[in-house]
């Protein structure tokens, strides 16, 4: 072989090797880190990028897009030593390949702990209630306690969101079994309100009652007192005024006695004729 072709000939294949070795295109949304002999080098950006072939390497390729990290569930206790699950889930950004590459060994995992220890941390802080009705106050801070330390890896923390935070099944059948007990007692309390209250009002009715029959037997007393008065106007100077009231009274009180619807028998006094014969000769004379 001609010698000017062989060199030709290698001259071609090096130029081969260097367009397929040297040459790499990075597509939009990732950046590429490079490492020169097992050093950082440089960060390809997208587009087209040439590289040093057999010396340079693609260390990493990384997204810079927004990155979706979902948090497992945990158990979590409260202040008031209650049991709840929570998980949550992160989006992130990488800002900063060289320091999310080189700053923590897998910065994925890393966030992840580091949500669930902080999410522990602030919950722990908070009772039941106030854990289960803040979510948005315990997204606010598990974001403010988390966004520096991540800040350090070259991540940017966009947003966390709280996905589930409820009781665990133990728990939920405590507070259940408590709603229960909870119900129960209210329904007691305004069963013996309402008892009260009737026993109340039954007192008031039969004190009312009471007033007005003394009310009336004062009113009777003063209407039979004007009438005996009235009598014994109308017939003053004669004694029997008084007694012909009684014997009205007297049979008026034998006549209902009579009228009775319990009563089977009447027992009038032995001496009722001789009693209603002498009232009226008292008219005749």
């Amino acid at each position: 072989m001609n010698p000017q072709l062989s060199i030709a000939v290698v001259l071609l294949f090096a130029l081969f090797v260097f367009l397929v070795t040297g040459i790499r295109i990075v597509p939009q949304g990732e950046e590429w880190v490079v490492e020169r002999l097992g050093k950082f080098k440089k960060v390809l950006k997208p587009g087209l990028n040439i590289i040093v072939p057999f010396i340079d390497r693609i260390r990493a390729k990384l997204s810079t897009r927004d990155i979706i990290l979902d948090v497992s569930k945990q158990e979590v206790i409260t202040k008031d030593n209650a049991v709840i699950i929570t998980n949550a889930i992160a989006f992130i950004k990488i800002t900063d390949p060289v320091k999310a590459l080189y700053g923590v060994e897998n910065f994925k995992l890393a966030i992840q702990n580091l949500i669930m220890t902080t999410l522990r941390s602030i919950i722990g802080e908070m009772k039941l209630d106030e854990a289960l009705s803040n979510r948005e106050i315990i997204k606010a801070r598990l974001k403010e306690q988390i966004i520096d330390d991540v800040a350090d890896w070259g991540i940017t923390v966009k947003t966390v969101e709280i996905q589930d935070i409820t009781p665990s099944p133990s728990m939920q059948q405590a507070m259940e079994q408590q709603a229960a007990a909870e119900r129960e007692r209210r329904a007691i309390e305004t069963l013996a309100e309402g008892n009260k209250n009737a026993t109340i009002l039954e007192a008031d009715g039969k004190l009312e009652a009471a007033k007005r029959e003394a009310e009336a037997q004062v009113k009777l007393a003063e209407a039979s007192a004007e009438a005996i008065r009235q009598i014994s106007f109308s017939i003053e100077g004669q004694p029997m005024g008084a007694g012909f009231l009684l014997g009205d009274r007297y049979i008026e009180a034998l006549r209902k006695l009579s009228d009775s619807q319990n009563s089977k028998f009447v027992v009038y006094p032995a001496d009722l004729q001789q009693a209603i014969r002498g009232l009226f000769a008292q008219f005749g004379k």
